[in-house]
């Protein structure tokens, strides 16, 4: 059963008769008790919940009766409904136990997929099973990643917004991709999008097109990533390099699912799942006035956060193995044997460039050796001519040493050119380019 709380005999007559049509249970009332009353009685599956009640305007009742209900059903979903001057007002609801926020007036196709997505959250029914859960493009079995292909497995199937938060190479893309293989639009486009490669001149072209002559240069029409996307799955990488700007115009998208493309006046629906991935401290940003606290909490429904190579020493040669396999087969040679000594030797070091540097590493020195055995001499002699100092590296060293040994070193091997460091380093310029200011570094 669904429960709508509102004051407005409109807006639950029009609710009901949309939830109904669409084959749910529904419970309306008008005020705080009555809600109490319901939510004392029975669990509902999901709660519609107003801010205001009487003439009041502040919120406060709506936030007061969201925290009684949490009190009374603590595991039921609360969606909380707010005109747009109030969605500050429900930025702290979210905050304070609900799980998402819709705006007044609403479109009812966008409602339903909200409501559809936070109903199989919540139903452990909705599960996908063991046998059925593709994760081929995880490799290792760790405790740590366990946790996170359990959420992983858990929300794939639903429409719910995911961020995934975790270092530089520490596979961010490959969750993204195994959450759209597993969902049901694995039919549809994965499409890729980069955010700290796109400048704030182009945002808006990249994301949502342009039609020929919107603007100079504008020589032909292109369509934007959200247009590809549409049915599909849109990863949006390294969110948090977008400007406050480029903010507003992303969650315009995320909130009413309408973009106008450059040089139409017309507004086109678009039907996406949206997964972004940072490495940066969303919520310090939120602190710091940098990055919008609604977009925040709209992108960021459910948070699967991946811990760093370091933390899973144990997949250390399960990935070495599936590095070394793939290398020789795509390069036609054979598979060396490789000795648990180096294997031990692999599983001390610190990686800051996690994953990905532990690839570069074993098909550098595939390449260096040619032999049929390798073992730690192979290893460190490959991580020494690179101008590696991984192993000079203490195990106790902080995340920034780690850091701004790795960016001194790139710089260095790069001569200074910063876009070929980034690069080395597998983050964006923009994202060096913060990084040696936070260091003092120059180049």
């Amino acid at each position: 059963m669904i429960l709508i709380v509102d004051d407005d005999n409109a807006i639950r007559v029009s609710l009901t008769m949309l939830l109904r049509h669409s084959g749910h249970e529904v419970k309306a009332v008008a005020s705080p008790s009555e809600a109490i009353d319901v939510v004392r009685a029975v669990k509902p599956q999901l709660v519609l919940l107003d801010m205001n009640f009487t003439h009041s305007t502040s919120g406060n009742e709506g936030l007061t009766l969201l925290k009684q209900i949490k009190v009374f059903q603590p595991e039921t979903p609360v969606i909380l409904m707010t005109a747009w001057g109030s969605i500050p007002l429900a930025v702290e609801g979210v905050k304070s136990g609900a799980v998402d926020f819709i705006t007044k007036p609403w479109d009812n196709r966008i409602l339903l997929e909200r409501i559809k997505a936070v109903l199989a959250l919540s139903d452990v029914q909705e599960k996908t099973s063991p046998s059925s859960f593709d994760r081929s493009r995880i490799i290792g079995d760790s405790q740590a990643l366990r946790q996170v292909l359990d959420t992983v497995e858990r929300i794939a199937a639903t429409n719910a917004p995911v961020l995934i938060m975790g270092e530089n190479g520490t596979g961010k893309e490959l969750v993204a991709e195994t959450l759209h293989i597993n969902s049901q639009r694995r039919k549809a486009p994965f499409v890729k999008v980069n955010l700290g490669g796109i400048s704030r001149s182009l945002f808006e072209s990249e994301m949502f097109g342009h039609r020929k002559g919107a603007f100079t240069g504008a020589i032909a029409d292109r369509e934007g990533r959200f247009s590809v996307a549409d049915k599909g799955t849109i990863f949006l990488d390294e969110i948090g390099e977008l400007d406050l700007n480029s903010q507003v115009k992303l969650l315009r998208v995320l909130q009413e699912h309408t973009f106008e493309v450059l040089g139409e006046s017309r507004p086109r629906k678009v039907d996406i799942r949206v997964v972004c991935a940072t490495n940066a401290d969303l919520s310090e940003m939120v602190r710091q006035g940098t990055f919008r606290e609604d977009l925040f909490y709209r992108i960021n429904l459910i948070t699967v956060t991946l811990p760093p190579l370091r933390e899973r020493p144990g997949d250390i040669p399960a990935l070495v193995r599936h590095f070394a396999a793939r290398f020789c087969r795509d390069n036609g040679c054979a598979v060396p044997r490789i000795t648990p000594e180096a294997l031990s030797y692999l599983g001390r070091l610190p990686y800051p460039g996690n994953i990905r540097e532990l690839k570069n590493l074993v098909e550098r020195t595939l390449l260096m050796s040619g032999g049929e055995c390798l073992d730690t001499t192979d290893f460190a002699n490959a991580a020494t001519l690179s101008g590696n100092s991984m192993e000079t590296l203490p195990i106790g060293s902080s995340l920034d040493e780690i850091e701004l040994n790795a960016i001194k070193l790139a710089l260095r091997r790069c001569g200074g050119n910063v876009s070929l460091a980034a690069e080395a380093l597998g983050i964006s310029r923009q994202s060096l380019y913060r990084r040696i200011e936070k260091y003092g570094l120059t180049t």
